[in-house]
């Protein structure tokens, strides 16, 4: 069986020393590819030098996380813009919104996103949406700028029934299912049951949200397997048809 880790940041700092590593016993454990969104611009080198380990293994992302938005935006974006022509990425992102840690950058946020929502369109990649407390935030965006062109992920996916409608109701976006599925108390399962595979792929976001069993510790994208096998539990489908129809919107998504 193949997996793919849709969203890990295995470049983190967190990994410092064991980061090769952690990437080796990802493919040990059936995680053949694996999706590197940076954050700011101190991440990019890391994140090229583990893409540049394993080529064949890690793909890397370029954008600027609703978190690491602050008054200098627009420079560090350009600067990630001039870096598009230099090296390979497979997406825009990680971007979105974060109204939990900080709601007074709201309107910098805002525009931070829209551009790279340009970005997507521009170079026809796409677009990896972070969306804590901010789902309806997100909707007034893309309901305006969605368009034909426009493709993605809502990764870690929260959100309800209806939310989840109206992602996939953009047509072009899937959603990212990670460890939260597995934590007891989350009600994410009971949402997940009642979405068609189709609009799923597989995620860790590590090192952090790390599944059950590992919950509290770092994750990494090893763990993928607690995630695909809760998702197959709470689908009723078999680990190998997770496997199969997980991989292919995965690859989908990424355009391979």
């Amino acid at each position: 069986m193949d997996f793919i880790d849709t969203h890990t940041h295995l470049f983190s700092s967190k990994f410092e020393g064991d980061n090769e590593a952690a990437v080796k016993r990802a493919i040990e454990s059936g995680v053949s590819k694996m999706f590197l969104p940076n954050i700011d611009m101190e991440s990019i080198t890391p994140m090229l030098d583990l893409a540049a380990a394993f080529p064949k293994n890690c793909f890397p992302t370029i954008g600027l996380h609703p978190c690491d938005v602050k008054e200098d935006y627009k420079t560090v974006l350009t600067n990630m813009k001039a870096l598009i022509s230099k090296h390979k990425f497979y997406a825009i992102g990680e971007t979105g919104l974060d109204l939990y840690w900080d709601k007074e950058s709201l309107p910098l946020q805002i525009e931070s996103l829209k551009i790279q929502i340009g970005w997507a369109k521009e170079l026809d990649l796409p677009i990896i949406i972070h969306a804590r407390d901010s789902y309806e935030e997100l909707f007034e965006i893309f309901d305006e700028l969605n368009d034909e062109k426009l493709t993605g992920v809502f990764h870690c996916f929260t959100g309800s029934q209806e939310q989840a409608e109206h992602i996939i109701a953009y047509g072009g976006f899937s959603l990212g299912v990670g460890g939260v599925i597995t934590f007891k108390n989350s009600g994410l399962a009971s949402t997940i049951m009642n979405i068609d595979l189709c609009h799923l792929v597989l995620e860790t976001d590590s090192p952090y949200l790390s599944p059950h069993p590992n919950r509290g510790k770092r994750n990494e994208s090893s763990y993928l397997h607690h995630i695909a096998n809760k998702l197959a539990e709470v689908t009723g489908n078999t680990i190998e048809e997770i496997s199969k129809i997980t991989t292919k919107n995965a690859m989908k998504l990424y355009k391979f």
